[in-house]
């Protein structure tokens, strides 16, 4: 069989899965550094404005796998149609929303139609191209969501300053829209029939198994550390330091940055000394950042607490996205290739069920303590998530020393 020039290039329906993983991943993580002015704007406390994050990233954590298994025998493309549409449609009704249960309702959309894109994507960028372009593809389409990281939200957090909110949710939708045009015109309809798709039944059973489960608590502790912090991370940046408003951008591109070079960091270490050397690390180190914002808090006035506080900033950004890609790695380890795509689906579900239960312990966090707390809040769940890896590799240890089977 010959191989044509151009089944050797990745072809630009894939940079169009791309785009709308782009737009998902910056609408998912811009909401953020806005809760200030939407609070302010919505007349609800910062607390309350808060359990946007929580709500969306709980819905999707939970109708991802769900969604996904219950319309695994619907043509992908269209799914994936349908789905970036109500992505782009639901970003107008968050622009237009006039009270704070307005909003509410388009976050749910929001993520309903997100947990069934990026699988989606994912299985279609692997079958639009040639076999031994599919890794590549599918690295493409996740490149999205890191480049959102690095440029999407700081650019959301600049441009929601300068113009409000809502402009940061109109943006989107043009995103998406776009999206959605390059994936009606470049995906082939004949494509997207037949790919296969795990049921609720096989997800189950891979999460259900005691090494996987841990893991993926592991996961979930790591998120709930992050997202505690993270959620509330505009004001905590106000509360430390001299920055406001638009200055508190740059905090962001710079922890953007940061996890777009802990993603790739994370991924070629995790390749050459193991996950575990990774993981371990990371998450240390990410509970060290934390902790240590809790101290500026109490010990450096707002006036000299920029430096700390970048640097803080960027070595939570950098250790925080390098567990990410070593702890995908630990859990095709353990459950094995043939289930890897079940296993990472489930990842992904367990770390959006830590984002929504960190926002939710962040809110509390602010309600009942000073907002120096929430590092250290946070730094605690990070030493939990290292202590639940540092108790499975033991396990692993034992088994291994006994010559019984993992």
């Amino acid at each position: 069989m010959i191989t044509t020039a151009s089944e050797k290039k990745i072809p630009l329906a894939v940079y169009m899965l791309a785009l709308g993983a782009f737009a998902i991943g910056t609408e998912g993580f811009m909401i953020s550094p806005l809760l200030p002015s939407l609070a302010a704007d919505l007349g609800v406390s910062i607390e309350r404005v808060g359990q946007l994050v929580t709500v969306f990233a709980l819905a999707y954590g939970i109708s991802s796998p769900v969604l996904t298994a219950a319309t695994g025998n619907l043509n992908r493309r269209t799914l994936l149609l349908a789905s970036i549409v109500i992505f782009a449609l639901s970003n107008l009704l968050a622009y237009l929303a006039d009270g704070f249960w307005w909003l509410m309702g388009a976050r749910v959309l929001l993520a309903l139609s997100a947990g069934l894109f990026v699988p989606g994507a994912n299985a279609l960028a692997g079958a639009v191209v040639n076999p031994a372009l599919r890794g590549r593809a599918i690295a493409v389409v996740n490149a999205g969501i890191t480049v959102a990281l690095a440029l999407g939200v700081p650019l959301g957090a600049v441009i929601g300053h300068a113009l409000g909110w809502r402009m940061t949710f109109a943006g989107v939708a043009v995103l998406s829209a776009i999206a959605a045009i390059g994936v009606y015109l470049g995906v082939p309809r004949e494509i997207g029939q037949g790919l296969p798709t795990a049921t609720l039944r096989q997800r189950v059973s891979v999460a259900v198994r005691p090494v996987v489960l841990a893991t993926l608590l592991a996961t979930t502790l790591w998120a709930i550390g992050g997202y505690t912090v993270y959620t509330y991370l505009s004001p905590l940046v106000s509360s430390l330091t001299t920055l406001r408003d638009t200055q508190i951008s740059f905090v962001m591109f710079a922890w953007g940055i940061s996890a777009a070079v802990g993603v790739f960091l994370g991924g070629g270490l995790s390749d050459r000394f193991g996950p575990p050397r990774v993981i371990v690390p990371a998450a240390v180190i990410m509970g060290l950042a934390f902790l240590s914002l809790s101290l500026d808090a109490r010990l450096v006035q707002p006036e000299h607490a920029l430096w700390p506080v970048l640097i803080a900033v960027m070595f939570w950004g950098v250790s925080a996205w390098a567990f990410h890609p070593a702890q995908q790695a630990r859990l095709i380890e353990l459950a094995g290739l043939n289930v890897a795509s079940i296993v990472l689906s489930l990842n992904a579900s367990f770390m959006y069920i830590g984002c929504a239960v960190g926002a939710a312990v962040g809110g509390l966090t602010l309600a009942q303590s000073h907002i120096g707390n929430l590092g250290l809040v946070g730094g605690l769940f990070e030493m939990a998530s290292v202590a639940v890896t540092l108790a499975i590799l033991a396990c692993n240890d034992r088994v291994i020393a006994s010559g019984k089977p993992a």
